[in-house]
């Protein structure tokens, strides 16, 4: 049998990104599911979500000391089948245990394990697979598509197969997309892996704190995250509740289109934007997200708001991806450490912003009730209110671009940042 080359090496970290996608993805699709079938109440199914979330942000900090002494495969393995086990304990313990809650939330922190342990390390596996220097910002892009590919997938096929198998027979999905992270299992055992940084040669996480420009990064990622899973996690929602279009509807022109247009955002720039310069178009970005919102909020025709939220996944496209670029271009010596801390600072601000949005929505009953009024109507939710806040969040991503590419310029190694 042929030996496999780095080429199959960058294919399953393609692959991988989809598994995060699944895990990400499936348990919330199954919420009516778990809420009819097992009683499961709605403030338990939130929670849920945040667990899946805060399970990944502690998985993070432990490999962030570990990785770079291992190496990427065996943490890379371990993901794969933490997320087969998950998704299939999804499937079995619910029914089994006394508790239909406890069950989920042991499958949950199974496969988060899992998803936080692929967030960690794909990125940096491709990173430093062998490619020019040049195209490193498109190819970290075009890597991360196959997240939105993943989640709409999830979205499509867990729709299709509950429709043709009955909503009784709900189990049978997580035992089938449990087939994806154990498909790429047999070929990661296979393929090469890049080196990590030797720890006499990686930059220690303790200079990278110290170090301004590093700083601003994690601000990045903070806001680049909360800027992307606002809209994400409320945009089915705000379709139905802020706009009043059907759920279905809402579910396609919410989270399925954002998804869509933010894998060819991220697509378009890892195939042609070799020669596009990464920072001026982050910016513009981030500026581009901070209006998205507010048309989203503001606009009286209902089609217009749906318009700017599957726009914002277009804009919201490169935040993640080009952060990751930006800070590795600077410090090309950081590690899975490095990596590690940049997905922390993205995954709290993936908690922060829906969270942030939720809150201020609540508040419209209170100190923003004048602002819910002089907005159009979405059947007293508030969220309107809350995503025309939460417009700062991109903003401020656009801002710290501008202010930190002044400072790179300045650094005397001139490195972008």
């Amino acid at each position: 049998m042929p030996s496999l080359t780095f080429t199959a090496t960058r294919r399953s970290a393609y692959a991988g990104y989809v598994v995060q996608a699944v895990v990400n993805n499936l348990a919330p699709l199954l919420f009516v599911v778990f809420h009819t079938a097992f009683d499961v109440p709605v403030a338990q199914l939130g929670a849920l979500a945040a667990l899946n979330f805060g399970v990944q942000l502690a998985t993070d900090l432990v490999a962030m000391r570990v990785v770079d002494r291992i190496g990427y495969r065996r943490p890379l393995v371990l993901a794969h089948v933490l997320a087969a086990a998950g998704l299939v304990l999804l499937a079995v313990l619910p029914p089994a245990l006394p508790s239909p809650f406890l069950g989920l939330c042991v499958a949950v922190v199974v496969y988060g394990v899992g998803g936080g342990l692929l967030e960690v390390l794909v990125s940096p596996v491709v990173e430093h697979l062998p490619s020019p220097q040049g195209s490193k910002a498109a190819g970290m892009a075009l890597l991360h598509s196959f997240y939105c590919w993943g989640q709409l997938a999830v979205v499509v096929g867990t729709t299709v197969l509950l429709a043709a198998l009955g909503t009784d027979r709900w189990a049978l999905l997580p035992v089938l997309w449990a087939l994806v992270p154990l498909a790429n299992l047999v070929v990661l055992l296979r393929v090469p892996m890049p080196a990590t940084v030797p720890d006499e040669h990686r930059t220690p996480v303790r200079r990278l704190l110290g170090t301004p420009l590093f700083l601003a990064a994690l601000v990045l990622m903070t806001t680049g995250g909360a800027a992307e899973l606002t809209i994400a996690q409320w945009s089915s929602f705000f379709a139905e509740q802020g706009t009043g279009v059907p759920k279905e509807v809402g579910d396609l022109l919410g989270p399925g289109l954002f998804a869509l247009l933010m894998g060819l955002g991220r697509f378009a720039y890892g195939m042609w934007g070799h020669g596009v310069p990464l920072r001026p178009l982050l910016a513009a970005s981030g500026a581009g997200a901070a209006v998205c919102y507010v048309v989203a909020a503001t606009a009286t025709v209902p089609v217009v708001s749906l318009v700017a939220c599957a726009l914002c996944g277009l804009a919201v496209a490169l935040l993640w991806p080009g952060t990751f670029s930006l800070t590795s271009a600077r410090f090309p010596l950081g590690g899975a450490a490095m990596f590690a801390l940049l997905a922390l600072a993205g995954d709290a601000g993936g908690m922060l912003g829906p969270l942030g949005a939720g809150v201020l929505a609540g508040l419209t009953d209170g100190p923003l009730g004048g602002l819910a009024a002089a907005l159009p109507p979405d059947s007293g939710s508030g969220l309107r209110a809350g995503l025309l806040l939460m417009a700062v969040v991109p903003a401020v991503f656009a801002v710290t671009v501008l202010v930190s590419g002044r400072a790179a310029a300045g650094d005397r190694q001139g490195q972008p940042a």
